[in-house]
This record gives C-alpha cells, structure tokens and sequence, in this order.
C-alpha cells in the first residue's frame, strides 16, 4: 500500500500504466508537491493573493475581528489562519488588532508547506505551526482566517454521459494526460436539481473542503469563537468546470504539468455551509469581498494612507479598487463568516446570520 498521495512522477507512471486518477487524488498529488518545493506568491511567482496587493486587506481582517472580539466580551482566544501564504495577513491583521487591545493568546498556523512556514516565521516568530485542523489548541475559543485556502483542496468532477453520470478520470489521451470519463454509475453522488442536466454537463463536488469546515465548525461549538471564509466561489449548487491551473501569472493548462502548476477550483459556499450548521455554528449570509470591505471601512483607510503619503496616492487607490472593484476581485470573490453559539453576528454582512 502507498502511504498518502502519490508524487507527481508516480501519478504520471500509474497513469501510463493504464490506471486513470480521479480529479481529486490527480489535484492532491499535484498541489502537495506544489506547495512543499516553492514559494508562489508575488511578481515572481506564480501568482498574487490580497493580502500581497495591499495592507488595506489584513487590515480590516484585524477590524473584523477586533470588533467581533470586543462585542463577544473580549475573551481569551487563539487566532488561526489555514494557508497562512507568507504570513502577511497574519502580520497586518495582529498589528490592527492590538491597536484595540486586541491580542490573541497564541498566534497558530495550519501549514504543510516546509517553504512557506519558513517565510511564514520570518514575519510570524511567535507563530507555533500545525499540520492539520485537529491539531490546533483546545484550551481557549478560536478565530479562525481562511483565505484563498478552500479554493486549492481536492474537488471531484462529474460528467453527464448518455446512460448517466461518471465520475471524471485523469488518463492519457493521444500521449498526453487528459480528463476522461470513468466507466463506474455516480448517479448518487449528484444533487437533485442537477441529475437531469443534459449530456456533457460537469458537477463538482468538495468533500475534503466539507470536512474541513465540519472539523472547524465542531471547535468553534466546542471551545467558542468565529471563522472567516474568503475564496473565489459561488452559491451552489451549481454545474459547470471551474478547475484551473496558473502559472507565471497566466492560465494554462491543468493537465500539462502536473505539481508545477497552482491547481484550484470555486469554492461552493453553500456545501461548506451545511458543513458548518451541521456542527451547530451560526452561518452569515454570503456577501462579495467587495461589499465586505467597504462594510468594514477600507475607503476611509484609504483616504488615511493617502493623506499620511500623498505621493502614493495613486497607487494606493488601484490596491483599493484590485481589492474590492466588481470587475476586479471585489465581485468575483465571496466572504461567509461562521460563529460559535453565543457570539454576536459578525460585520460586514446583510441580515442576521442564519
């Protein structure tokens, strides 16, 4: 028996082999190796998350949470962040935070990547790592971060063929990997409302991203506190293929060159939802980082950074509109927050929370 995932090359050799993947071990063998060999962040990387763009991010992450955490009756608690990149939000939310007395009693990260806990140290030396979600603290309420974090975990496809729904393979194809169909029904594994989706159509599902969010959800019931989920993603459920691949800042792809590449996919928001309110959490309703953000006050942050350097002025405000323009990030990326029973609904959202 193999023990966890395989590399990139034994993937490929399996694969030659005549043994197609299914999408999900296809991605985790892929991002695993992605991730432990590099650091892709930046303008030399591969690509760039929020927190890189502008400080304005982290920071009204810090607001968020030093508002929850004073409403909440200013309790001890340990602040989490899952795929914690380079520690920069980490760094710019802690420093918001104490500005309103707001210091975590310990400061945890879940983190595989041995590259990127070493940048992460080098802004975050306080910072004790974790391998997993299970393995963080139980002593004090958490207030968990998850940015850009669901979007790169393993999704299974579906495809709708003529006698029903396969799940979709990695194989080979003329030389070279490519997605197939498998040839095993998965007619079960389909949503009610899309079973009857024509030929052609493809579902995906995240059950390593609905666990995830159970395990969290479970703690924040547990011990108290909150979770911020912030990806790129929709309100399922929904069809289509939003698997993608990006590297030096472009799409290419997903098949060429496995563990190489950034793998992700949209995060569906409702599936980590229903993770959550089955472990008896509190769910906000679902709202766009733009909308959030402007919520939170990042044009009045603006106008203060642009006051204090008018020479970045500019510059300041394309970080802003990156951020939080429909047509940039603002749109595209969708903000949920998840509450322990007892605590107050989070800012930032419409409504009360679910």
């Amino acid at each position: 028996m193999r023990d966890g995932p395989p590399n990139p090359e034994q993937l490929i050799g399996e694969i030659a082999a005549a043994r197609p993947t299914t999408i999900a071990d296809y991605m985790a063998a892929a991002n695993g190796h992605y991730y432990a060999t590099r650091d892709p962040l930046g303008a030399t990387g591969d690509f760039t998350t929020a927190p890189e763009i502008s400080q304005m991010f982290g920071e009204m992450i810090g607001v968020w949470i030093a508002d929850l955490w004073s409403r909440a009756g200013s309790p001890p608690f340990r602040y989490v962040e899952l795929g914690p990149g380079r520690g920069t939000l980490a760094a710019d939310a802690l420093r918001t935070m104490a500005r309103f007395g707001c210091t975590p009693a310990g400061i945890e990260l879940v983190e595989t990547s041995p590259t990127l806990r070493v940048a992460q140290l080098a802004r975050l030396p306080a910072a004790a790592h974790h391998d997993e979600v299970d393995a963080l603290p139980d002593d004090a309420p958490l207030v968990v971060v998850a940015n850009e974090f669901f979007d790169a975990l393993p999704i299974h496809q579906y495809v709708r063929a003529a006698d029903g729904w396969r799940e979709r393979m990695v194989g080979r194809r003329d030389g070279a990997l490519a997605p197939i169909a498998g040839n095993i029904p998965a007619d079960d594994a389909i949503p009610a409302s899309l079973r009857s989706e024509p030929e052609g159509t493809i579902v995906e599902t995240t059950p390593v991203s609905a666990a995830i969010m159970q395990r969290c959800a479970f703690r924040l019931a547990r011990q108290g506190g909150a979770m911020l989920a912030i990806d790129y993603g929709y309100a399922g459920p929904a069809a289509g293929d939003t698997l993608q691949a990006v590297k030096a800042h472009r799409f290419v792809d997903p098949f060429a060159d496995p563990g190489e590449v950034d793998l992700t996919a949209h995060v569906d928001f409702t599936a980590l939802a229903a993770a959550a309110q089955n472990a008896g959490v509190s769910v906000s309703p679902l709202t766009t980082q733009g909308e959030w953000l402007r919520r939170l006050g990042i044009d009045a942050r603006l106008q203060s950074l642009a006051a204090a350097a008018p020479a970045r002025a500019d510059e300041l405000q394309g970080q802003r509109d990156r951020l939080a323009a429909p047509r940039e990030m603002g749109d595209l990326f969708k903000v949920m927050a998840f509450t322990a029973p007892g605590w107050p609904a989070p800012a930032g959202f419409t409504g009360d929370a679910a």
